[in-house]
């Protein structure tokens, strides 16, 4: 399949705040209620289409445990976005963000657009964090800021596809380097024959492998 774009993601979050629920949500449509947890990281792909233009998106899910932290550093480097991610439930974990993002703008790149997203939504009688102060926190740092639940599938389309289409307008208003891969941007075939007729999202595009 074609595109003309190629972003990468990283999504990035304390241990069991839902980082891989959303991904699975995200490319394959279902919740998987019990979730190994993460050991590195884990990946998967879809394509979107923004402006009439087919993009694909490479997402890293990573292991929010600290002894994992170095691996996940690596994965910074290399990518566009990267989903924030907290439990509303949790209040330690949104008493963790600022360190993520510490982390986050120390190891990528300076235009990287970071989204903010408080997960579990469903969950509002055990909420521990209001949505008010997710919505300070995402402005005081300049991120943009979204409620989502991998359960109910609510908002977790909006969260990709937003968060591409921040990048994708940072390179139309000439932000980001595209002939630098090290952006976590790739331009893509866009010129190759391809049949109209094929369907331009999936989730199990990208679940065969990892090697483009």
């Amino acid at each position: 399949m074609s595109y003309a774009y190629l972003f990468k993601y990283i999504i990035i979050g304390d241990t069991g705040v839902g980082k891989s629920c959303l991904l699975l949500q995200f490319t394959d449509k279902r919740f998987q209620p019990v979730h190994d947890l993460t050991i590195g990281v884990e990946f998967g792909a879809r394509m979107i289409s923004i402006d009439g233009k087919q993009i694909k998106l490479q997402i890293w899910d990573t292991a929010g445990q600290e002894s994992f932290r170095s691996i996940t550093r690596s994965y910074y480097r290399g990518a566009a976005g990267a989903l924030l991610v907290y439990d509303i439930t949790r209040r330690d974990t949104f008493n963790h963000l600022t360190t993520w993002l510490e982390d986050a703008r120390q190891h990528s790149n300076s235009n990287m657009v970071i989204m903010l997203i408080g997960n579990k939504s469903d969950l509002e009688a055990r909420r521990d964090v209001k949505k008010e102060e997710g919505e300070a926190f995402a402005r005081e740092h300049g991120l943009i800021f979204m409620e989502t639940s991998a359960k109910t599938a609510a908002n977790v389309e909006e969260a990709f596809i937003n968060t591409a289409k921040e990048i994708y307008q940072k390179i139309q208003d000439g932000v980001f380097d595209i002939n630098n891969e090290a952006n976590g941007i790739k331009i893509g075939p866009q010129h190759s024959p391809t049949n109209p007729n094929m369907p331009s999202g999936g989730g199990s595009a990208g679940q065969s492998g990892g090697c483009c």
